[in-house]
């Protein structure tokens, strides 16, 4: 009996167009492959095989799996059976020159949006201190670590305990000889007032730099900062896609990512090599080498904290969400897999619950809602929408599961911000017909998050969408169509597009934004209703994380996703998260101060909440039931 088709023991793999070639376990599929190789290839749902955006080309060689309806192979369930060469479609592509762009809406600055929280007071968690020893004689021949002890007890640290990492005392004797009695120590402050922790000792009055990398873990991209922690001053900054990407849109997919055999380790692996080059990245741009890093502080949400430090997340999955911590001590970077020396320590923001994660602290207190008395709405939109409502006296936060339509997930077309995504759209309000800004001036991919929101704004405004998001039918053009599923809008058609083919817009697509910014209001209104208030109340309403500083106010408004409130009370705040990772390298007392902001938050569950179901019920229509809500829109004639 002949078999046609047999797997190859350990078939080769070429990725085009990186030109990449690796060797595959028989059986294993082209995405895990690609994951293996660092090749970035679309996958929403980590390679559970339901979102069918992880489609790759089969140049030569044959393979085995599941054909796609508009061409290709489905990476997630294809197998090689011989060598085979791949190519990956364009739209896949990841362009890391996006990610440091100007900003479509201006940030506001520190000052503007914290007040007096702008003025800090340096005083890192690692302090740097140059101390002269006298030498030992017959008549004091007191060992070395206490001759140190004895000397550092002299100044200001008198009354303070100090306690002695084991590692310092086998290079002691050297450092001490070497630099003729006089040394640099580091000393990391404790749990209390009155500790200190010696991770440090080098030989002479050293003058090398005393830096720290703060760090923004995003669920789409990583951000970090290279800081002076003696002046405050930002000396580097990089930013790279999180890796983890690969493995699924969202924190919920990449969570049963992790479930799987070897799934956590290769999410963390992930992480920390990306931490890693940006690290290095940061250096090599200020010219400093790596000895001269003391710490890394990082603002992460409670699922990325997890991956990072390897930590099990199927408890925070499920019903009751219970993360392992919330509050986590000082980590030695090596312990993670860090390649910097020994002494490097991670300091991480303090999370609030399984979705109110430690980059929400950051931004609350790196933009100030904790000093100032006004009712303030502290927003973060993406996958797992963060609120906080509150002020210096008392905060009220949630989390609320929009999905992934805002950063391109569930959409058709949908894409991440880099080269080629479709970041803007204007509709006529007559023909019907598109004006599309895309980034970097190329020909367009898909459609990102800020695309997809002005051009279902853009589509309600001009009338051809109902309120209950379904496209009208009775005008004479090309755009609206029926479609493979089902109606739908013609952005770009294919002629003009990088991949071909045509990019549209269909109703589907629709209802998943519309459930996902009705996920976001319902989150405003239960919070406010939560604490007795109303959204008129609000005095200022804070859009944090770079996604939001794209987004047009008016357009968010038309669409429900943002209340209805004078323009006048908006700030953006940027990178919040960031910001407050850095605040957190350049002041202990900061830290101290996060770790009260996330205890004195009262966190509300939404998911088993009936008051935001109905809410959320409401808020399945362009822009709302309630009209009354939004009295600056006009509905469509």
């Amino acid at each position: 009996m002949r078999f046609r088709h047999f797997y190859k023991v350990m078939p080769t793999i070429t990725f085009l167009p990186s030109g990449i070639t690796v060797q595959a376990e028989s059986g294993e599929n082209l995405l895990r492959v690609a994951m293996k190789a660092g090749i970035h290839v679309n996958a929403s749902c980590g390679g559970a095989g339901v979102c069918n955006k992880c489609k790759v080309f089969v140049e030569s060689g044959e393979v085995t799996g599941e054909r796609l309806p508009d061409g290709g192979w489905k990476a997630c369930v294809t197998t090689a059976l011989t060598d085979v060469t791949v190519r990956i479609p364009v739209e896949s592509e990841m362009d890391r020159k996006v990610l440091v762009r100007p900003l479509a809406r201006r940030a506001a600055s520190w000052a503007e949006v914290a007040g007096d929280a702008a003025r800090l007071r340096i005083h890192p968690p690692v302090e740097k201190i140059s101390i002269a020893l006298p030498a030992p004689t017959l008549q004091d021949n007191v060992s070395d670590l206490e001759r140190l002890k004895r000397e550092l007890a002299q100044g200001r640290l008198q009354d303070v305990a100090i306690d002695i990492d084991s590692e310092v005392l086998a290079h002691l004797p050297e450092s001490l000889r070497t630099g003729e009695w006089t040394v640099t120590v580091n000393l990391m402050e404790g749990a209390r007032q009155d500790q200190r922790r010696l991770i440090r000792v080098e030989p002479g009055a050293a003058s090398e730099g005393h830096l720290g990398v703060a760090v923004d873990i995003g669920t789409t991209t990583v951000s970090a900062e290279l800081i002076d922690l003696a002046t405050g001053k930002i000396l580097a900054g990089a930013s790279d896609y999180n890796p983890q990407v690969s493995y699924g849109e969202d924190v919920i997919s990449r969570m049963e990512f992790a479930r799987r055999n070897g799934g956590l380790e290769i999410l963390q692996t992930g992480i920390v090599k990306c931490l890693d080059g940006l690290v290095r990245e940061v250096l090599a741009a200020s010219g400093f080498g790596a000895s001269s890093l003391s710490i890394l502080s990082i603002a992460a949400n409670t699922v990325m904290t997890h991956f990072l430090l390897g930590l099990e997340t199927r408890y925070l999955r499920s019903d009751p969400y219970c993360p392992v911590a919330t509050q986590f001590p000082p980590v030695r970077a090596r312990d993670l897999g860090l390649d910097v020396p020994n002494h490097v320590r991670v300091f991480l923001a303090p999370c609030v619950a399984s979705y109110v994660g430690g980059d929400i602290t950051a931004g609350v207190v790196g933009v100030g809602v904790n000093t100032r008395p006004d009712l303030t709405l502290f927003i973060d939109i993406g996958t797992n929408g963060e609120i906080v409502l509150g002020n210096a006296d008392w905060m009220a936060c949630a989390a609320c599961s929009a999905g992934p339509a805002f950063e391109g997930g569930g959409i058709r077309h949908g894409m991440r911000a880099t080269t080629g995504a479709v970041e803007a759209v204007r509709i006529h309000p007559e023909t019907w017909e598109p004006m599309v800004l895309v980034i970097g001036g190329k020909k367009a991919k898909g459609i990102c998050g800020s695309g997809i929101i002005s051009l279902l704004a853009g589509l309600f405004t001009a009338g051809a969408l109902d309120q209950q998001g379904k496209f009208r039918r009775d005008k004479k053009t090309a755009r609206i169509r029926s479609g493979r599923d089902g109606w739908e809008y013609v952005v770009v058609f294919g002629a003009e597009t990088a991949t071909g083919q045509d990019i549209v817009f269909t109703e589907a697509d629709v209802e998943n934004l519309i459930r996902a910014k009705g996920a976001m209001f319902a989150g405003y209104l239960t919070l406010v209703e939560s604490v007795g208030m109303g959204l008129e109340d609000i005095e200022r309403v804070i859009l944090a994380g770079n996604f939001g500083s794209y987004l047009d106010l008016d357009q968010a408004v038309t669409i429900g996703l943002l209340p209805d409130l004078p323009r006048e009370r908006f700030f953006y705040a940027g990178n919040s998260s960031l910001l407050g990772a850095r605040a957190a390298a350049l002041s202990w007392p900061m830290s101290k101060v996060m770790a009260n902001v996330a205890n004195m938050m009262t966190h509300f569950e939404l998911s088993n909440s009936p008051m935001f179901m109905d809410h959320y019920v409401s808020s399945l229509f362009l822009p709302h039931t309630d009209l009354s809500l939004f009295p600056s829109v006009t509905l469509p004639s």
